[in-house]
């Protein structure tokens, strides 16, 4: 089964700073998100996801 990645409107990269390359997917029940600029990824882990998800939300990520 193929992984369904989403990218991000509006969304720059914490790495390059590039906007709109940035998409998000989960992988072995992680969400991740990625920048298909410079390959620069950030894992999310379940417990965290949960704890900000509410309704429609998948999860929510926080660039440094």
């Amino acid at each position: 089964m193929a992984t369904k990645k989403r990218f991000i409107a509006g969304a720059r990269c914490p790495e390059c700073q590039e906007q709109d390359s940035v998409m998000l997917y989960s992988e072995s029940g992680v969400e991740v998100m990625e920048c298909v600029a410079c390959g620069y990824r950030k894992h999310q882990a379940p417990e965290a996801a949960e704890k900000q998800a509410s309704g429609d939300v998948i999860g929510v990520f926080k660039p440094e």
